[in-house]
């Protein structure tokens, strides 16, 4: 009961602490909107073979995925924070374990990344994307497996980072890539065959490609593979954001 009250403690303080920087919520959500008008717009004359459907639509589901990939990334800079300002002692004295401490983080997280999505997702009527939300529940496991998976990443890479500055750095050699390489701005096929190893290590890229099965009904993998990839990859970053804080805290 103590551990579940950790975990639940945490995870509200996290919800709370973002929510109420607005500024860092909305510039977020703006981040996603521009790329989705501003850069989709400018490739909509882009003819890709095998592609019949407007850019912007095609780039939908990989803006979704944008979303969540740099707020659940950067969730981890709630550690470096926390560690700055003392609150990582007072938890670390209390009888929790690492692992209430890492999963209240990684709920915390995870639930905003969802949130803003979820506000992404909203706009889909402004490019013509017509959501079949009977697959709304299959939408939002995937969004939470992505969440999970990013957030522990974060958090894992913040457990070994002093300083804000180190963070971000870090921060910026990792996500770029992991957007580019995830099928999010052009089509898997399309990918160099150099490129795709890489793509298909890349967690993002079966989260990317069920949200666009579930949405655009357009595939490059199988949706039962991308569910057990994200499940697994979700289990294996946990775990080792779990050692990490017990290495490291």
């Amino acid at each position: 009961m103590m551990e579940y009250r950790a975990v639940k403690a945490l995870w509200y303080r996290e919800v709370k602490a973002h929510l109420n920087d607005k500024p860092r919520v909305i510039s977020s959500i703006v981040r996603s909107l521009l790329w989705l008008l501003i850069f989709g717009s400018g490739l909509s004359a882009a003819r890709f073979s095998g592609l019949d459907i407007n850019y912007q639509e095609f780039l939908f589901p990989g803006v979704i995925g944008m979303s969540l990939l740099f707020t659940s990334m950067h969730a981890g800079i709630s550690v470096i924070w926390d560690r700055e300002f003392g609150f990582l002692k007072e938890i670390m004295v209390s009888p929790i374990s690492r692992v209430s401490m890492l999963l209240g983080k990684v709920l915390g997280g995870s639930t905003i990344a969802i949130l803003e999505a979820l506000i992404i997702l909203l706009f889909s009527f402004v490019i013509g994307v017509h959501i079949d939300w009977i697959n709304m529940p299959l939408i939002l496991l995937a969004m939470l497996l992505m969440s999970l998976t990013l957030v522990s990443i974060g958090l894992t890479v913040a457990s070994f980072i002093e300083s804000f500055e180190g963070f971000n750095t870090i921060m910026s050699f990792i996500i770029m890539p992991m957007f580019f390489l995830s099928g999010a701005v052009f089509p898997m096929d399309k990918i160099p065959l150099w490129m795709k190893p890489l793509v298909y290590l890349n967690p993002l890229t079966y989260g990317v490609d069920a949200i666009r099965t579930l949405i655009l009904h357009m595939t490059f993998l199988d949706i039962k593979l991308d569910f057990l990839v994200m499940f697994l990859y979700a289990i294996l970053m946990m775990a080792l954001g779990s050692r990490a804080f017990k290495a490291r805290m």
